[in-house]
């Protein structure tokens, strides 16, 4: 008996997909000498993963967005409190309310780094199985220590992975969250790729990430702050002030809600949405894998 036209098709387009991934994935490997943002600065592509080793581009040193982070793991927390005077903890209520996740969801949270966005909304995952995937051992190191501490460790696992390259099967997860990471990512096709194979048909798509304003005097108001303050609370808090420098100016790089959304929808996912909040200091996009 043939198979439904459905499964056939949903086939076809797995196997387009794959290969493209895989061509893809080759092209970058070969491609020497191509070049990607680093915050404001141009450093070749190979170098803006950083992996903890400093990097020289012909302007100045900087390090890999590996190396931000393990710099900073063990004030992560404490300083996204501070930069956002709390608010990123109403953000990241208002995406799992907007999830709406049920007993036995599986969810993938990419780039979840310390798992702080896991552990405060553990009353909302009740029944779920959360896995954290983050490319940087030592965020990872910092969240379960932190799990472990409060009790929130049920239901929760602990992975290290590269959001490009996610060491997970195919159609394995109902939700695929990112918060506050794909911006970092030097791929972000690459990685909205990846998001699409490991979800199951049916499986959300959900991105939580600094965004363009769209109120002109907040929008002013804002880069004042960010450039002016964060960078300063990064070295009294953290005793960091470049790699706030480079989070700051890798906002500012990030394409804004349109162009991310068109980005979704060439990934193949399907009924993309956007929300705004906070005036669109932050976005929450939404698609589905049908």
């Amino acid at each position: 008996m043939a198979a439904p036209v459905n499964t056939v098709s949903r086939w076809c387009l797995s196997s387009w997909r794959t290969t493209r991934l895989v061509c893809q994935r080759l092209h970058q490997t070969q491609a020497s000498g191509k070049e990607t943002h680093f915050g404001f600065q141009t450093v070749p592509e190979e170098e803006k993963g950083g992996r903890g080793k400093e990097l020289m581009s012909p302007q100045c040193s900087v390090s890999g967005v590996y190396h931000v982070f393990e710099s900073v793991a063990k004030k992560y927390d404490v300083m996204n409190d501070s930069m956002s005077l709390g608010i990123h903890r109403l953000w990241k209520d208002w995406l799992v309310r907007h999830m709406n996740p049920t007993p036995g969801t599986q969810l993938l949270d990419v780039a979840g780094g310390t798992g702080s966005y896991s552990q405060e909304q553990e009353g909302s995952l009740v029944g779920s199985k959360a896995v954290i995937c983050d490319i940087n051992k030592e965020m990872l190191k910092v969240g379960k220590e932190k799990s472990l501490r409060l009790g929130y460790s049920e239901g929760l696992s602990w992975v290290a992975g590269d959001a490009e390259e996610l060491p997970f099967a195919d159609e394995k997860f109902d939700v695929y969250t990112i918060a506050f990471g794909i911006r970092n990512v030097t791929h972000i096709e690459t990685a909205l790729e990846e998001a699409y194979r490991v979800l199951k048909p049916g499986g959300r798509f959900l991105c939580l990430e600094f965004s363009k304003v769209n109120n002109p005097l907040l929008a002013r108001l804002y880069d004042l702050y960010s450039f002016q303050v964060i960078p300063v609370l990064g070295e009294i808090i953290a005793g960091d002030w470049k790699s706030y420098q480079y989070l700051v100016e890798s906002i500012r790089r990030f394409p804004p809600q349109e162009e991310f959304k068109e980005m979704i929808e060439d990934a193949g996912f399907f009924k993309v949405t956007y929300h705004n909040l906070t005036s669109g200091v932050v976005a929450v996009h939404s698609g589905f894998k049908l």
